[in-house]
């Protein structure tokens, strides 16, 4: 164990995950639980209880740490230290900043989650200077690190790439917008849209539309399976040049359940479309290599730097 104590905690749609760290950005304990499905405060009381968890699997109290660091699904209010109406979830107001200051007495520094993806990417994964995290999990999301700044924008949404119109007039978005990103290429839609297809095409398939899965979708040989996949395939496309156009990254890392566990499916597609959607040169388009823990890893670089990210800028007993 070398130097202070960092935490870090991944507040997504689906799952709650923390992680204690050393100066060094080595995880020292874990743990993980479900989001709940209650109200704000039952959210931040899992934030608080599942940071104490990771704290037990460390051996340290939650007053040793140094600085907290938080990715959480936006839209942010990051001068009040919320998560605001996130779409995928049934808390309309999450509160995390005061909470974690009460609990741990310490900085603590919050940061839209695909923003931490970036931020462990460029720290962990020497991803460089410019570079863009593109989410596929129960939501769609990105960040992005331009000139060695992640963006957060005023309230702390710089970058809600999820909600670019890949559809125009199309299916509704959990944030109420028609044909978003997010509405097609997000889990909690994957389901609703291949069955949407199976009726509007007449498809075969032998999947039971009434128990689809994103992993089912992905998963399946079957020919309704296949026709989503590819039309999944022009979006993801679609969203990450609208990605590129918006920030010229060096490089798109792809993230989430849906990416790293469905490589081929997710990533061909976007590499094979991409050029010719762009006005720009194509950047290296790579899964991300810290897998489903970029956004974890993320908020312990974030809580050792100050929510940059930036190596150079880590105490001197950091990395």
């Amino acid at each position: 164990m070398t130097g202070r104590l960092v935490g870090g905690v991944d507040l997504g749609a689906t799952n709650l995950r923390a992680a204690v760290a050393d100066g060094e950005g080595e995880v020292l304990g874990r743990a993980r639980r479900g989001t709940p499905g209650g109200d704000g405060e039952a959210v931040s009381d899992a934030v608080i209880g599942t940071l104490g968890e990771a704290c037990g699997a460390a051996g340290v109290a939650a007053a040793d740490l140094a600085a907290v660091g938080v990715g959480s699904i936006g839209p942010l209010d990051r001068a009040a230290g919320a998560a605001d109406d996130p779409p995928n979830v049934a808390a309309g107001w999450i509160p995390l900043v005061a909470p974690l200051e009460d609990r741990c007495g310490c900085e603590v520094v919050l940061v839209n989650d695909c923003v931490a993806g970036a931020i462990g990417e460029r720290y962990f994964a020497d991803g460089g200077p410019n570079l863009a995290y593109v989410t596929l999990s129960t939501g769609v999301g990105a960040g992005a690190i331009v000139d060695g700044r992640p963006l957060r924008g005023q309230r702390g949404n710089a970058a809600e790439m999820g909600h670019v119109v890949v559809e125009p007039g199309g299916r509704e978005c959990g944030c109420g917008g028609p044909g978003h990103w997010e509405a097609y290429a997000g889990g909690q839609s994957v389901p609703g849209f291949a069955r949407e297809v199976a009726r509007a095409e007449g498809v075969e398939t032998g999947l039971d539309l009434a128990d689809l899965s994103a992993r089912t979708v992905f998963e399946a040989d079957d020919p309704l399976a296949a026709r989503v996949r590819g039309r999944l395939g022009t979006y993801n496309a679609l969203g990450v040049a609208a990605t590129v156009h918006a920030f010229d990254p060096a490089a798109v890392t792809l993230g989430g359940a849906i990416a790293v566990n469905n490589p081929d499916a997710v990533l061909e597609p976007v590499r094979e479309r991409l050029p010719g959607l762009l006005a720009v040169e194509t950047p290296a388009i790579r899964l991300a290599s810290l897998g489903e823990d970029a956004v974890l890893k993320g908020t312990v670089a974030a809580a050792l730097t100050g929510g940059t990210g930036d190596p150079d800028q880590a105490p001197k007993d950091s990395r």
